[in-house]
C-alpha cells in the first residue's frame, strides 16, 4: 500500500471525488449534494451521467490516476452476486478483490459498495436501506470502507411497508421494488431522487441519499489532502 499522498487543493475548491463503474450517476449525485465536485469513470459510455465522465477501465483508471483524489466510491458490477443471474445461468467477473487492491495502492480513503449477495467478500461492510432517509423502497446496498475511512452502522427501521409485487403497477401505500423490467419509472424516478435515470440505470442504482450520508461522513477525511 503507498502512503497518502497530500492534495494540492485551491482554498475554497470543492474536495475530488472518483466515482467508480459509475452507471448513471446515483451515487454521483448523493456525493455531489455532500459537498464533493466528482468525475465518474465507466468501461461503457454513459450519456446520462451528469457530471464529468471518462470512458476507461475502472481498475486501470484508479491506479494511474486514483491518487490524485480526496476520497474514491467504487461499485464493481454486482451481477456476479446477483441472485437472477444466478438463476439464469449467466456468468459475470468478479471485480471485488481487484478492485479493492487498486483502491489500497492509492493510498487514499474509499469505499466499495455491492449487493447482499456479495456480503460475504466484504469486509466490515455497512448495510443502508431506504427508510433509514426517508427514501420510500426497500433498497439494501451494502459498503465497505477503507483506506483510514470508517462508517457507523445506522439503526435499521422494521419493515412495515408492505412491497408491491415485483413487476407489477405500485398500489397507494407499498413501496415499490424497482428492479428488473419494473412498472412506473416516473414513480422510481420520484421515490429514488433521480429524476435523469432510464429504466436501466434506476434498477441498479443507488439512491442518492445513501451516499449523501456516507459524503458527509467521508469530508472530514477527504479534507487530509491539504496543500502540499
Amino acid at each position: 500500500m503507498t502512503q497518502p499522498i497530500p492534495i494540492r487543493r485551491v482554498p475554497g475548491q470543492r474536495p475530488r471525488l472518483l466515482d467508480l463503474f459509475c452507471c448513471q450517476g446515483g451515487a454521483a449525485k448523493g456525493y455531489t449534494d455532500a459537498g464533493f465536485d466528482v468525475t465518474g469513470v465507466d468501461l461503457h459510455p454513459q450519456p446520462r451521467y451528469p457530471y464529468r465522465f471518462v470512458q476507461a477501465d475502472a481498475i486501470a483508471f484508479v491506479l494511474t490516476h486514483g491518487a490524485g483524489f480526496d476520497f474514491i466510491h467504487a461499485s464493481p458490477p454486482c451481477q456476479h452476486d446477483s441472485e437472477c443471474q444466478r438463476i439464469q445461468g449467466n456468468t459475470h467477473p468478479d471485480l471485488i478483490a481487484p478492485t479493492r487492491t487498486a483502491l489500497e495502492a492509492t493510498g487514499r480513503p474509499w469505499v466499495i459498495e455491492n449487493v447482499r449477495g456479495a456480503v460475504p467478500k466484504l469486509r466490515g461492510p455497512v448495510m443502508l436501506c431506504g427508510p433509514m432517509f426517508g427514501v420510500d423502497t426497500y433498497r439494501h446496498r451494502y459498503f465497505e470502507p477503507g483506506g483510514g475511512f470508517t462508517l457507523p452502522q445506522p439503526e435499521h427501521p422494521a419493515h412495515t411497508v408492505q412491497q408491491a409485487k415485483m413487476g407489477r403497477p405500485v398500489p397507494p401505500g407499498q413501496y415499490g421494488q424497482f428492479v428488473g423490467n419494473f412498472s412506473g419509472v416516473g414513480l422510481a424516478r420520484r421515490v429514488m431522487g433521480v429524476p435523469w435515470m432510464n429504466r436501466d440505470g434506476i434498477r441498479e442504482c443507488i439512491p442518492p441519499a445513501y451516499t449523501r450520508w456516507i459524503g458527509a461522513a467521508a469530508l472530514p477525511t477527504a479534507g487530509l489532502g491539504v496543500a502540499a
